[in-house]
């Protein structure tokens, strides 16, 4: 492990096999789509079941770049929709290829072709447990809204997935994935210079013209942006004006004369899902040894503007600091009161000043202790019907909403109830146990996995996408299940195949 996140030049074999299945994998979606959508799903499963079964080592690599550039492969091909709803079946298609190489590793693992220790059957029932739980409420919440329930499931279940597969892809093949993440990150930052410097140039390239105005189409139906105008007041007259927002989306930084900014949105179209992705990009770079080049992506984490993903950065940051002074132990309980009192200190202000997403919060709280059993998945939430006709003004005012949204932890608690313990209890215990890896190896990348898990884990009490984002807790996990995964196989914990 040591050997394989030294600084080392990147190799071109390590990298071009993998960077070309990637791009392959998802680039022609699009013209598949356009041509016959049955082709297209056929095509990308059939993709997702090649990669597992003839390239098995390169599969959570692949599953890393189609999270960040399936959209940007979207918006260049854009043209070929015809639809909003035709663009939006072709985003999931990055699920579809997760989801299929998550099922036919578990499909091989059940029959024996993959790691079978003690622990990792141990990890992989439990994470079973985890999906059957999320399943059966799945089902509950399908009967009054089944498109909520599916995208729900979809953010829910995925993190999971890309856990499992990475896990037993490690724990089963030696695998070289330090070469191509710092390929991406650095891909990641060309893409994120090139839009905050020449903007009108990155929308050209990318026909992000075309693609946006697709979202506008989907806005003006589904009743967001109209939503959005009234909750913020703010009424965009052109595409940039849709692209500038409060200094990370807060009145209490009004002050220092940054009311307004151009966020940067990345090649996944999304600044949150992209601010993650930087952060990311940030600590794994320094962890192993990139660091001038971690540096240069710290001025895209402050355009992004996203609060959630500059907390990720500076608590993994400490806590590394924390255990190199202090020790593991000590900083596991100083990072755990930490996060409690981030989060007490955070919904006090939030109520104070009306914040959406603690008043979100508040209404999954409140909508637990009405109904502590669950009301099953896509009812509440921003998917909601209910969302779109939210009195913000008056929420604000109540210090609640009813129902939950802005929120991941809420929308849980609302939808889920009790059980929402199940899935978030699973992260944390996997978090833990990348945190004890860390605490006897000192491996930073051990120590990004367990603590940044935690700290995403607390941001989804704030932000629905820290945890239904896959750039947030979906690579985390990714990472996780490496780093696991990598131990067990060294370490002796089963057989290799």
């Amino acid at each position: 492990m040591r050997a394989d996140i030294a600084p080392r030049p990147l190799m071109a074999g390590d990298l071009v096999p993998a960077l070309g299945i990637a791009v392959a994998s998802i680039a022609f979606a699009p013209i598949l789509q356009a041509a016959n959508a049955g082709i297209a799903i056929v095509v990308e499963s059939l993709i997702g079941c090649a990669i597992v079964l003839v390239a098995p080592a390169y599969a959570p690599s692949i599953a890393v770049f189609i999270i960040f550039f399936q959209n940007l492969f979207v918006s260049i091909l854009s043209s070929y929709m015809t639809t909003e709803s035709e663009m939006e079946f072709v985003k999931g298609y990055n699920f579809l290829v997760c989801a299929v190489m998550w099922l036919v590793t578990l499909a091989l693992y059940a029959r024996r072709e993959r790691n079978r220790s003690p622990d990792v059957d141990r990890i992989m029932k439990w994470g079973m447990i985890t999906l059957a739980t999320v399943t059966a409420y799945f089902l509950l919440g399908a009967a009054q809204d089944s498109r909520a329930a599916l995208v729900y499931l979809r953010n829910i279940a995925l993190p999971i997935f890309l856990f499992q597969l990475s896990l037993l892809t490690a724990a089963t093949f030696e695998i070289r994935v330090t070469p191509f993440l710092v390929a991406v990150a650095a891909l990641l930052i060309v893409c994120g210079y090139t839009e905050l410097l020449f903007r009108d140039f990155w929308l050209h390239i990318t026909n992000g013209y075309t693609f946006w105005g697709f979202d506008e189409l989907k806005a003006s139906r589904t009743g967001a942006w109209e939503a959005e105008m009234r909750a913020t007041g703010n009424v965009p007259v052109d595409l940039l004006d849709r692209f500038r927002f409060s200094f990370f989306n807060t009145p209490l930084l009004e002050d220092l004369g940054l009311s307004k900014l151009l966020r940067i949105f990345g090649p996944n179209m999304s600044p949150i899902s992209f601010a993650y992705g930087v952060g990311f990009s940030i600590l794994f770079l320094f962890a192993v040894g990139y660091r001038w080049l971690a540096l240069a992506a710290v001025p895209l984490l402050i355009f992004c503007s996203v609060k959630g993903a500059l907390i990720l950065v500076v608590f993994v940051a400490l806590a590394w600091t924390s255990t190199w002074l202090l020790g593991p132990v000590i900083t596991l309980a100083g990072a755990l009161v930490a996060l409690m009192l981030y989060a007490i200190v955070a919904i006090h202000v939030g109520l104070q000043i009306g914040d959406f997403h603690v008043i979100g919060f508040m209404g999954g709280w409140n909508g637990f202790l009405q109904n502590p059993i669950g009301r099953g998945l896509g009812v509440g939430g921003n998917l909601s019907e209910g969302y779109f006709s939210i009195d913000w003004s008056a929420a604000q005012q109540a210090g609640s909403i009813e129902g939950a949204a802005e929120s991941a932890v809420g929308v849980l608690l609302y939808q889920m109830g009790i059980a929402s313990l199940v899935p978030l209890g699973f992260f944390m215990a996997m978090a833990l146990k990348a945190w004890r890896l860390y605490a006897s190896s000192g491996i930073l990348i051990q120590g990004l996995a367990g603590f940044g898990t935690m700290v995403v884990l607390a941001n989804g009490i704030f932000q629905e996408e820290a945890l239904f984002a896959p750039p947030a807790l979906g690579l985390l996990l990714c990472l996780t299940g490496l780093v696991i995964g990598h131990h067990l196989r060294t370490q002796g914990g089963g057989r290799n195949a």
